[in-house]
């Protein structure tokens, strides 16, 4: 499975990449965290159910730069860990277990 960043994706996704990456504002993430349909209001509706569903994988399929989705990631306090198992179709106990990580098995 490729995920290529080609022009359409990126075209699709430059509106959610913009408001992605805009979270790396304190006040857009106030404004995210304490009123997200404000936040969100560039978005068209599709977009705004991916990030309200925390969707990790529709948004990159979509068209999100993994640097844009950690924003999100952290705004949300979801870790890097989490959002790959999203990606993966896994819990993060399952992922964990795949990692060279004291424990974690």
């Amino acid at each position: 499975m490729a995920y290529v960043f080609d022009l359409e994706r990126s075209a699709r996704g430059l509106r959610l990449n913009r408001f992605l990456h805009g979270l790396i504002s304190k006040e857009r993430r106030d404004l995210f965290l304490t009123n997200p349909e404000a936040a969100m209001q560039e978005l068209d509706e599709n977009e705004k159910d991916m990030v309200r569903r925390l969707d990790w994988k529709a948004m990159q399929d979509y068209g999100a730069s993994f640097f844009c989705l950690e924003k999100l990631a952290r705004t949300k306090g979801v870790s890097n860990p989490e959002m790959v198992a999203h990606f993966r179709g896994e819990t993060l106990e399952q992922f964990l277990k795949t990692r060279r990580v004291p424990g974690a098995r």
